[in-house]
């Protein structure tokens, strides 16, 4: 993932799946209560396991 962003990640996410999908798939609260890119990065960067989930996602479905 060299050279791409954790916010070029959720905005990609979000573009592809939407809040709704999203939130569904990683239930945390930054993707399900009021969302938006960037309460998503700030809890993100603060919050290894949930970045590694929305990274995990993210590489999954660009394989497809």
């Amino acid at each position: 993932m060299q050279g791409v962003t954790l916010e070029m990640v959720v905005t990609s996410l979000v573009d592809r799946l939407g809040w709704d999908t999203l939130g569904q798939r990683i239930d945390i609260r930054c993707f399900t209560n009021d969302p938006s890119v960037k309460s998503s990065l700030k809890f993100l960067r603060r919050t290894p396991w949930a970045r590694k989930k929305v990274e995990t996602l993210y590489v999954s479905l660009m394989k497809d």
